[in-house]
């Protein structure tokens, strides 16, 4: 591809309720999903993490930068290509993701699950069900903290196997967990 055919990734900080070119490779989805989780990462840091060669992350890496989700992280030079989220400051609390980027996770996750009703008939035949279920719940709002709480809970027993593959066993895949709780309103 020529230089000038190719589309310079953006450096301005992103605009409130600016919606972004959405990623729709589960590789992406993770890269961001990892970036959120740790702040910064490399692709090397990032393969060993999610399992995957550090040419693939790095290439992921680069098309979410391309796309204006990414940015390269401050260093000292080297080799080492640290990436960061990329969004504009906010008066978010400490550690706190701005709105900016919940929007975005929450248009991945309906966009990841968009694709997989689309293709589920391309993954293996014990992979084809998925475990989506939903239920209306009358909870004050300590007891929807305190599920909210259980639930990450569950999770996180599992998360080991993301930050060492050697400990998944044989026939695992990559799953989306997803969990909204929110209170329906007028009802």
């Amino acid at each position: 591809m020529r230089d000038e055919n190719r589309e310079a990734p953006s450096t301005a900080p992103l605009p409130h309720r600016t919606r972004q070119p959405l990623p729709d490779h589960p590789v992406r989805v993770a890269l961001l999903d990892l970036l959120a989780e740790v702040g910064t990462v490399t692709s090397t840091q990032a393969a060993a993490r999610l399992g995957h060669s550090s040419g693939l992350c790095s290439f992921h890496l680069r098309q979410l930068a391309r796309h204006g989700l990414i940015e390269e992280a401050p260093h000292n030079g080297g080799r080492a290509r640290p990436w960061q989220l990329r969004w504009a400051p906010s008066d978010q609390p400490e550690g706190e993701a701005p709105v900016e980027f919940a929007a975005l996770a929450r248009g991945l996750e309906d966009e990841s699950y968009q694709q997989w009703l689309a293709h589920r008939e391309q993954a293996p035949s014990e992979w084809q069900q998925d475990e989506s279920f939903s239920a209306v719940l009358h909870l004050t709002p300590a007891e929807m903290a305190e599920l909210a709480t259980s639930i990450r809970g569950l999770l996180a027993g599992y998360r080991e196997r993301d930050q060492h593959p050697a400990t998944r066993p044989a026939g695992t895949m990559a799953v989306a967990a997803v969990t909204r709780l929110f209170p329906l309103l007028g009802q």
